[in-house]
């Protein structure tokens, strides 16, 4: 992706973090929706838009980070593109505003996941070196 591009997807990216938060009020959209990138088709038709959705719920992030947990809210802000894409198109300084695509960001999502699973293996190894000391 060339500078110009990449310039334009970092405020895509800033822009419809600002109005997701702000103007979609919809109450089926539970999770703090984030964006992770933003990828300008060349001919500035498109963008995808990469989000991942963390819920409010602690026990949520274990088990809710894969794709099918999330399709309603991607339903919703893809329902919402049209919105998006129009309050997008009164700060961009570009003739044409692209459509937007959301997508479910997997790459993130399993980060997360792993993260996860490696500071609980970590606890358990410090936990398991705390008993050995006491028992010493």
């Amino acid at each position: 992706m060339n500078q110009r591009l990449q310039r334009l997807a970092d405020q895509i990216q800033r822009e419809l973090a600002v109005l997701i938060r702000d103007e979609i009020n919809d109450p089926r959209l539970t999770g703090m929706v984030t964006i992770s990138s933003v990828k300008v088709s060349p001919d500035l038709g498109y963008a995808d838009v990469y989000v991942t959705i963390l819920e409010p719920t602690p026990e949520a992030t274990n088990d809710n980070m894969d794709k099918a947990n999330h399709e309603t809210s991607l339903k919703i802000l893809n329902k919402a593109s049209g919105f998006l894409r129009t309050e997008l198109s009164h700060t961009l300084k570009t003739r044409t505003t692209p459509r937007l695509r959301f997508h479910y960001d997997e790459v993130t999502a399993h980060g997360n996941y792993m993260m996860d699973l490696i500071s609980k293996a970590v606890k358990r190894t410090e936990e398991g070196e705390q008993e050995g000391e006491r028992a010493e």
